[in-house]
């Protein structure tokens, strides 16, 4: 038995450069998932079961850095930036296959980024909205940009600019791109992408097989082609214990989203190798900080004071034991995971000090006995206890902290209406770039700073300017600003992050959930 919990930049290192160790070839894993996939298109996936499968079928043409903190190349051997940031030149390697066997074209990427940036099919198109023309010359691919982008460097090793077979998707069966897409989703058949896997089975809701892809062009560490394995076969398992109970009985060799009650429990078990894998995953509860109330009362969590007080009087530490069982730590940037490029870190963020949140009460002049209601999910079990002890936690401060229990889709539209005091939310990145992240908790046009309410000139205004600054010390000084602004108006409850719990054989080594929860099993492999 071990309990790994791994440092992002060695998950990372691990994921490119492969296992120190001789690795075992063949076999098949035995993958316990906690939902199933519906369809994994590069352009059309929408939900993290989806997305965190995209990598596995096809490639980008850049890749994250083994620190997580930048770019290497990918399907691109190669690649620049203009001078003045509006055109990014990019070089294919030569000898790329897809799955089929059929060799990779420029005319590929284009087809595909043209996809991924079309408004009327992706929901991600934004992702690429500088993005104007994309052209190719041989295997030369041109990317021309209606501004400068720093963001754009990124978006290429993104998911949504996976590169599909132009060829195959046209062939397929519809008459739109979503019928398409479905079509080539419903073949499970070689062609489609150049990933170290294709999709070889599926039964909707019940599994779901990978097979290798015999003419990857990544080399392991034996100086043979990707991947170890055969394939990947998994089980749709929606309850907790009943994963555990397959892996524990042999019939599964990993299982994901390993409730943090029972980890120690896998931890103490020899056969099981625990893994806590650093993530992007920040919980928080987004505060109403409108003037007034939805019924038109007027509101007290409209003065940061009041805000402020509540953060200093939440003990993080406390909820990370009662919720994660100590698997987890306090939120350090009020706007993003420390594992995020250009999260600065203030540790304590809102440290427990309840003199200070006494005082910052007193200052504001807020009643005794007031009543704010903290909006949770209904059946959450993590909901309830946050509940209980902010209610405890913050009895010193004369709040009578009330609950209203709601399902996923009213919870959502409560935000989005401004019908609620505080509630439970969470966030796991896209995109390896903290601009997706910043713009939908702090940037007020994107969502009303995560339906908060909370809106500062001065902060749209960096925001705004970081999307075209290219200079990458100026853009981080704007980040830094933008952090620090945000602290201090605290439209959050800012709570804790938490790691990817993933129990795995003692068989099986090489796996990695990445911080922005992409599950690679390239370098994976079992000795049975």
């Amino acid at each position: 038995m071990t309990r790994k919990l791994v440092a992002a930049a060695a998950v990372l290192t691990t994921a490119l450069t492969g296992p120190a160790l001789a690795q075992d070839r063949g076999g098949v894993l035995n993958f316990a998932r906690y939902d199933g996939s519906t369809l994994i298109d590069p352009i059309y996936a929408d939900r993290n079961p989806d997305i965190w499968m995209v990598g596995s079928l096809f490639d980008t043409l850049l890749r994250s850095s083994q620190d997580g903190n930048s770019v290497v190349p990918g399907l691109a051997e190669s690649y620049a930036v203009s001078d003045d940031g509006t055109t990014v030149t990019l070089t294919l390697r030569e000898g790329i296959k897809f799955s089929d066997g059929t060799p990779l074209t420029g005319e590929d990427v284009v087809f595909s980024l043209n996809r991924a940036r079309d408004a009327d099919l992706s929901p991600w198109a934004g992702l690429l909205g500088t993005l104007d023309t994309v052209a190719n010359n041989g295997n030369e691919i041109t990317l021309t940009l209606s501004a400068p982008d720093p963001t754009i460097l990124s978006m290429l090793a993104t998911f949504t600019t996976g590169v599909v077979s132009k060829a195959r998707f046209e062939a397929a069966d519809g008459a739109t791109d979503q019928e398409k897409s479905a079509a080539i989703f419903a073949a499970k058949s070689t062609g489609v992408g150049t990933g170290p896997f294709y999709l070889c089975g599926f039964e909707q809701g019940t599994s779901m097989d990978f097979c290798a892809n015999e003419h990857y062009w990544r080399a392991g560490a034996d100086g043979k082609p990707l991947p170890y394995l055969d394939g990947v076969h998994f089980e749709i398992i929606p309850d907790d214990a009943t994963r555990i109970l397959k892996l524990q009985a042999g019939e599964m060799d990993a299982a994901e989203f390993i409730p943090f009650s029972r980890v120690a429990e896998l931890e103490a078990d020899p056969k099981i190798d625990m893994n806590l894998f650093p993530s992007t995953r920040i919980i928080y509860s987004p505060i109403n900080t409108r003037p007034t109330r939805a019924d038109g009362s007027p509101n007290p969590l409209a003065d940061a004071r009041v805000r402020q007080a509540l953060n200093y009087a939440t003990n993080k530490k406390a909820l990370i034991g009662l919720v994660l069982q100590g698997a987890g730590k306090p939120m350090t940037s009020p706007l993003m995971a420390a594992a995020t490029q250009l999260a600065t870190e203030t540790d304590p963020l809102y440290g427990y000090d309840m003199d200070k949140a006494k005082a910052l009460i007193a200052e504001a002049g807020l009643a005794a006995g007031t009543e704010i209601t903290f909006t949770t999910l209904a059946g959450s079990a993590d909901d309830s206890t946050i509940f209980a002890a902010l209610q405890q936690m913050w009895a010193p401060l004369g709040i009578q902290l009330k609950v209203e229990q709601v399902d996923n889709a009213t919870r959502g539209a409560k935000n989005r209406s401004g019908e609620f005091d505080i509630h439970t939310y969470g966030w796991v990145n896209d995109v390896n770039d903290p601009s997706q992240v910043t713009g939908w908790l702090g940037y007020f046009p994107t969502a009303k700073a995560v339906g908060t309410g909370w809106e500062n000139e001065k902060f749209n205004s960096l925001f705004e300017a970081s999307a075209t600054e290219m200079d990458a010390d100026s853009r981080a000084g704007q980040y830094a600003e933008m952090q620090s602004i945000y602290a201090e108006a605290a439209p959050l409850l800012f709570m804790y992050e938490t790691p990817f719990a993933v129990a795995l054989s003692e068989t099986v080594s090489g796996y990695v959930q990445t911080p922005l929860g992409n599950n690679l099993f390239e370098e994976a492999s079992i000795s049975r």
